[in-house]
């Protein structure tokens, strides 16, 4: 398949244009690297002169789903530490006695948990990190485990809490050490970020505090709340590093170490889990939108205008990265754009 990089290019310039995001950058490759990038617009709409470049750090928002929880589950997975089919109060002491115990991790990572939909942390636990813990790992579920799926924040969070049990360290920790670092992942970690760095941040929503837009500070309130670090939110990153992680996963030889998780995490992964409910999900992944699971075209989005895709059967990724955010949490202008980069990245 020849890749039509003049229609990607014009895609996104409109989208500039139009005012979808301030800029994006973009990358589709296979197992060797890149075979197309770009970038379009400027860093900051009030700054015409700083462009957007291939290496800008972007709030990854809910990416961090994948780059860190995701990627620490599969680790402790292949490390036999984890078994996603055990309830989850059979081995988790601060869980057992509590209506989770009756849920799996495989239940967490497909969104058929039947935990609550919202977050709402410091409303229902109030602003101690460990009061917060405690509520979302006692709470009620609002409906039994494995009758519906239901995207929600929280699944993220409670497996963030339960990878840092098993391991015995933080989840910006285990990321690191177990991912990040063995992929030569140099631009990714949680926030807050360091001043020099956050410069050169793409910037998202004003903050109404300070009548600035935040810029290397996580724009997703529950991750500011707890640190910066959590399962829900809180990671930057730049494009080469999704592009290495992506690599990765479709077994690239030539990547400066091994991951924690492997091929067998990845196929189990982009794999349809969910049987005959709807909508269809993997393990955290989800087929594209317009596509079907048998297409084999896996994707997770970021709610500040991030998202990354992946084919196995096309050993072929595709990354874009905007800060739609910095306008509108719109979604649906976006929305038409990342269909039509999916289908000119991999049809």
């Amino acid at each position: 398949m020849k890749l039509d990089t003049h229609r990607i290019a014009q895609l996104l310039h409109d989208g500039v244009r139009d005012k979808v995001y301030p800029g994006a950058v973009w990358a589709v490759g296979d197992t060797t690297g890149p075979t197309a990038t770009g970038a379009v617009g400027p860093l900051d709409p009030n700054r015409p002169d700083q462009p957007m470049r291939l290496d800008t750090v972007f709030d990854a928002a809910s990416l961090t789903k994948i780059l860190a929880v995701w990627s620490s589950i599969g680790a402790l997975w292949e490390d036999g530490k984890l078994d996603l089919d055990a309830p989850l109060g059979t081995f988790w002491p601060e869980v057992k006695g509590h209506p989770l115990a009756a849920v799996t991790a495989r239940h967490l990572l497909t969104h058929t948990a039947g935990v609550p939909l919202r977050a709402q942390l410091k409303n229902l636990y109030g602003t101690d990190p460990q009061d917060i813990r405690d509520g979302v790992l006692h709470e009620a579920l609002h409906r039994p485990p494995g009758e519906a799926v239901e995207y929600t924040d929280r699944a993220a969070l409670i497996l963030g809490y339960l990878a840092e049990h098993l391991a015995g360290q933080r989840l910006d920790q285990l990321a690191a050490e177990r991912t990040w670092q063995p992929l030569g992942m140099a631009s990714t970690r949680f926030g807050p970020l360091p001043a020099q760095i956050a410069a050169q941040c793409a910037p998202t929503e004003l903050d109404q505090d300070t009548g600035t837009h935040l810029k290397g500070t996580a724009h997703d309130f529950s991750a500011r709340l707890l640190g910066g670090v959590c399962g829900i939110a809180g990671v930057f990153s730049a494009l080469d590093d999704l592009g290495a992680f992506l690599r990765y996963m479709l077994g690239a030889a030539d990547t400066p170490g091994r991951a924690g998780f492997g091929p067998a995490w990845t196929a189990e992964s982009l794999t349809l889990q969910t049987g005959e409910l709807e909508p269809a999900r993997g393990l955290f992944w989800h087929p594209a939108p317009g596509t079907a699971p048998a297409d084999d075209v896996w994707v997770h989005y970021g709610f500040t205008g991030t998202g990354m895709w992946i084919s196995s059967r096309q050993k072929r990724w595709a990354v874009l990265l905007t800060n739609k955010l910095y306008y509108t949490r719109d979604r649906q202008p976006l929305t038409a754009v990342r269909n039509s980069f999916r289908d000119l990245a991999f049809t």
